[in-house]
């Protein structure tokens, strides 16, 4: 497992800061885990998957 910092997340999925955080609130993206007082990351599979998720989607559409 491993975890990945914002700015990966970012490259990873082409979306921005502020869309991510709204996918957050909207629990619609994977919640970050905590590294510290002001320090977060996520779970590399679980961006995989949801990116995974949005192909499907996006296939199943079409």
């Amino acid at each position: 497992m491993k975890i990945i910092r914002l700015k990966d997340v970012i490259d990873s999925t082409g979306l921005g800061r502020s869309t991510i955080y709204k996918y957050i609130a909207e629990e619609a993206f994977p919640k970050p885990v905590s590294l510290g007082e002001r320090s977060v990351g996520w779970v590399e599979g679980e961006i995989q998957d949801w990116i995974l998720a949005r192909v499907e989607a996006r296939d199943l559409a079409e």
